[in-house]
């Protein structure tokens, strides 16, 4: 506890540092701020929440769960109708489309490998893309609420402005646009003067923002069964615990392939071998290497199984797809997720060019020869190790429906024990911890050497 309290006054000690963690902290709230704005074409007062709203009325629970779990991703804006419906995620659309298109498209080949300038373009066309795809999911997002949450035809009081009316769909589509590039334009600016990955921290805060309202109603459910209420909820926080632990874990697990760096002198057959050796090094293969992205693909396919349930409304087995907790719709998600966890460490792991990078730069792993060799050997572990970094994400994903009903009691908190969620709350907490331990690191170093050369000129 002491060391913690140290840390804290060592960060409050640093002007720059803290001034980025303010500068953070204010944009965080600018951002929750603007997420409580609700379209001036809504009355929202009639209803609250459109999901709770939804689920009253009788909506399905694939809807619901689906629906819930885009809505944590934008902080309850997307169920506040805000201007801040969107939120980040077309920028994280844009950017996956731009990211794949880059393997078929040439040019977007060499501006990946032009630098900085290449980067800066890549990052204005993910913004221009990020608009196209606003202008694609603002109508669907209006559409949903006209006849899904909010049916014009019940609910007239609702709407300020006739919802089949021009003056309803323009002003509302344009204003859900410019959310989106201010929530993407907010995210860039804590990338740039504050601590960490702006984008990244703009949507765990949404998520962490639903968590102690989704506690909250878990505790109440639990207090309502009798006596063991308070047992049971102590037991799912410290497995709430252990899970997180193992995410961590999952993270942060890496393989290390040892590499030997030869001298110039010992690779062109000098005689003193015993005083320039190599230094030994580490290319360090993450077993999870695809992070988060397998689920986030897998949940928008998952859309579809629940289309087939139309083709024959009576089959129970089809009928399984409309429910998040059912072990038809977990299997299937479970099997996409590791298919995709296979497809996305291939597409962004590049083996052959870590292999020609260290034969240019005199690297070998050894007992394997350089070039082609050393590709198919760091494939080949590569392979080995995505197949149990694929199975333990794919039972992250599906826990929250293993703990749902078993041990968790609400949909809300069982969201929280695994998926994307989870592993996006903890990607994110061990990104900005890095970052912040790397400016105390530097101040440190910068003030050793401050005080050697003080000594040593003898001021």
């Amino acid at each position: 506890m002491k060391e913690f309290i140290q840390t804290l006054k060592n960060i409050w000690s640093l002007k720059e540092l803290r001034d980025k963690i303010l500068f953070t902290l204010g944009i965080i709230l600018v951002y929750r701020f603007a997420s409580f704005i609700s379209l001036p074409a809504i009355n929202l007062a009639e209803v609250g929440d459109l999901l709770e709203h939804y689920k009253n009325q009788g909506g399905n629970k694939q809807g619901a769960g689906l629906l819930g779990l885009l809505s944590s991703f934008t902080g309850g804006a997307f169920s506040h109708a805000s201007v801040m419906a969107l939120g980040i995620m077309p920028y994280i659309s844009a950017s996956i489309i731009v990211q794949l298109m880059g393997m078929a498209i040439p040019y977007l080949q060499k501006l990946q490998k032009d630098g900085e300038s290449g980067r800066n373009t890549l990052n204005q066309i993910t913004r221009w893309l990020t608009i196209g795809v606003c202008l694609v999911q603002a109508p669907s997002y209006l559409t949903s609420i006209t006849q899904l949450f909010l049916p014009y035809a019940q609910f007239q009081s609702a709407y300020f402005v006739d919802p089949n009316s021009i003056m309803f769909w323009l002003p509302s589509i344009v204003i859900l646009v410019a959310g989106s590039v201010f929530a993407m334009w907010l995210g860039e600016k804590i990338t740039d003067k504050g601590i960490g990955n702006g984008i990244s921290i703009l949507i765990m805060v949404g998520i962490l923002s639903r968590l102690p309202e989704a506690f909250v109603q878990e505790i109440a459910v639990q207090n309502g069964k009798g006596g063991l209420g308070s047992i049971m909820i102590l037991v799912e926080v410290i497995f709430w615990m252990l899970v997180v632990l193992l995410a961590v874990v999952l993270s942060v697990a890496v393989r290390k392939i040892p590499i030997q760096y030869v001298s110039r002198a010992q690779a062109r057959g000098g005689v003193n071998r015993n005083l320039m050796q190599g230094a030994r090094q580490w290319i360090p293969l993450k077993v999870n290497a695809a992070g988060v992205m397998p689920i986030i693909f897998a949940q928008a396919l998952m859309f579809v199984p629940g289309l087939l349930t139309k083709v024959d409304e009576s089959n129970t087995f089809l009928a399984g797809f409309k429910n998040v907790f059912s072990w038809q719709y977990n299997v299937l998600f479970a099997l996409l997720i590791i298919i995709f966890s296979f497809f996305y460490t291939a597409i962004t792991i590049p083996v052959n060019q870590m292999a020609d990078d260290l034969k240019r730069n005199g690297g070998l792993v050894p007992k394997v020869r350089p070039g082609k060799e050393t590709a198919d050997y760091l494939d080949d572990i590569l392979s080995k190790i995505t197949l149990p970094g694929a199975i333990f994400l794919s039972i992250f994903a599906v826990l929250p429906a293993i703990v749902h009903g078993s041990l968790v009691q609400t949909d809300a908190f069982a969201l929280f024990f695994g998926g994307t969620s989870l592993l996006i709350m903890v990607g994110v907490v061990l990104d900005t911890v890095q970052q912040i331990n790397t400016y105390l690191l530097n101040h440190h170093y910068d003030g050793l050497m401050q005080s050697k050369l003080s000594r040593s000129t003898g001021y």
